[in-house]
């Protein structure tokens, strides 16, 4: 499994916790900048940052890729959208907590998300 990590840096900690939820071995991790310049649109932004990866449109439809997300959500979001549509579904997420009472402030993986799995279910609650 490729780690697309678009957020603040990963332990050893956090990748074995991940492999564990995940029952898959991360192969690699693509530590990916994902700072904007706010006084410029978004979006352009999010393709020139996706771009960077080089990746085919064959991989990104068929590499077993999980990301992790920016902390800012807007980013986030833009970037969501552009993955879905590189990838032809959304793709499961890493979302990290903080540790209570940790310091220096510490966080742990809390879960990882299957985002196709949760638009799956809400299309079913659709009238």
């Amino acid at each position: 499994m490729i780690l697309l990590n678009f957020g603040h840096p990963l332990t050893e900690e956090h990748v074995q916790r991940i492999e564990e939820l995940t029952g898959r071995k991360i192969q690699q991790i693509q530590d990916v900048n994902s700072q904007i310049d706010p006084g410029k649109k978004l979006a352009p932004q999010v393709v020139e940052i996706v771009d960077k990866l080089s990746y085919t449109s064959r991989e990104w439809q068929t590499l077993p890729i999980l990301i992790n997300p920016p902390s800012l959500n807007v980013i986030g979001a833009v970037l969501l959208a552009e993955l879905h549509g590189r990838m032809g579904y959304f793709p499961p997420i890493v979302r990290l907590r903080p540790v209570p009472g940790a310091l220096p402030p510490r966080f742990e993986v809390a879960e990882v998300i299957s985002l196709q799995e949760v638009r799956d279910q809400a299309r079913r609650r659709r009238d």
